[in-house]
């Protein structure tokens, strides 16, 4: 499926793509471009149907949208120092704000909303958008990595804490008060986000090789796994399906890795809990087994697991052709169970999911040795 900048209004999507996030339940997508701002509906995998664009402000490169609301928070690079907030539906300006610096990120949820800048983090009263705290004592954060609890009524923020390691502040977004910080990772962070009843975080380093789970708001650890090896990359989103039971981390390459997050009963439970293998069409005893595709013998190379798992993570490229790869990150999120992945492809398109060309690894239990 592919939305084509040839179509126009409303089906394409015009101008280099810029940035591109899912909301707080995962039921819309936002697509800022040159042009100005798209938002669409996620009821499947299957097609994205458009609910609104606006070509008011150009150069939008962080756009976000409360729920299913028609609240939208748009900030444009002709301005990046301003956050303009919009009721869509009516076409009015709810308010605008200024800040010292630009605007590397925007958070909400139906209680807060905040700003992060490099050094800063502005927290606002969504009701009324009146600034209620500003967290000057940021270590420099040139990506604007943060994450905000989607449950309002916790509101738990989460931001780094140190320069030179993984060290994560929690700070509580009601009480405007430190919770604690949680030694994540040696290296320094690269990833982190809440579940969506703000009681587990996870969080992943610059090396993206191990990924840790922690409990809210005590900060103890609850899970590891292990990306990789051998292999540094950038992980770019993390994200838990709305049950929690599912954790899927997007990076710089076109493999997805999904984790199910659950303790082991057995004598492996005291190491990590779920460990990756690298899937060529073969099957690997304790997988998440998928049903076997039609009219495939389960036994026939390269048309196992893989393949399988192909028709749980559908391929369909779609969006706009992109001059420029790089300047959108892959970002991920869970409709139900069934995730979806947003990747810059080399031919400039953007993948729902990996192609078929790619890799696909898959989780498994860590029971190599079973049976032995």
């Amino acid at each position: 499926m592919e939305a084509e900048a040839a179509d126009g209004p409303p089906g394409g999507i015009e101008g280099t793509l810029s940035c591109f996030s899912f909301n707080q339940d995962c039921t819309s997508l936002a697509i800022g471009t040159k042009a100005g701002y798209k938002l669409f509906s996620l009821s499947s995998v299957e097609r994205l149907d458009q609910v609104h664009g606006s070509n008011e402000i150009p150069d939008v490169y962080i756009v976000e949208r409360l729920f299913s609301s028609s609240l939208v928070v748009v900030v444009s690079r002709t301005k990046p120092r301003q956050m303009n907030v919009y009721h869509f539906k009516k076409g009015t300006e709810i308010c605008n704000y200024s800040y010292s610096s630009n605007i590397l990120s925007i958070r909400l949820n139906r209680q807060r909303l905040l700003v992060c800048l490099e050094e800063s983090i502005y927290i606002h009263n969504i009701k009324d958008m009146k600034l209620l705290k500003t967290i000057l004592d940021v270590p420099a954060n040139p990506t604007g990595l943060c994450a905000l609890s989607i449950n309002h009524s916790n509101s738990y923020v989460a931001y780094p804490g140190s320069l030179t390691t993984g060290e994560i502040v929690l700070y509580d977004g009601h009480s405007l008060k430190t919770v604690c910080t949680i030694a994540a990772h040696e290296g320094t962070l690269a990833a982190v986000t809440f579940n969506a009843s703000g009681s587990k975080l996870a969080s992943a380093s610059e090396k993206g090789t191990v990924i840790r789970v922690f409990s809210v708001p005590d900060g103890q650890k609850l899970y590891e796994f292990r990306r990789g090896m051998k292999r540094y990359v950038t992980i770019s989103s993390l994200v838990f399906s709305m049950d929690s039971q599912f954790l899927c981390a997007s990076s710089n390459t076109e493999t997805v890795h999904i984790f199910k997050l659950e303790h082991l009963t057995n004598r492996w439970s005291t190491r990590r809990a779920f460990d990756l293998e690298w899937l060529h069409g073969e099957d690997v005893h304790g997988c998440f087994q998928l049903p076997p595709r039609p009219g495939v013998g389960h036994d026939e190379p390269g048309q196992g697991l893989c393949h399988r798992a192909f028709e749980f993570l559908r391929t369909e490229e779609h969006l706009h052709p992109l001059n420029d790869p790089e300047t959108a990150e892959a970002v991920s999120c869970f409709i139900g169970r069934k995730p979806l992945h947003l990747q810059p492809g080399p031919s400039g398109r953007r993948r729902v999911c990996p192609n078929q060309d790619s890799q696909v690894a898959w989780l498994r239990n860590n029971r190599r040795e079973q049976g032995k």
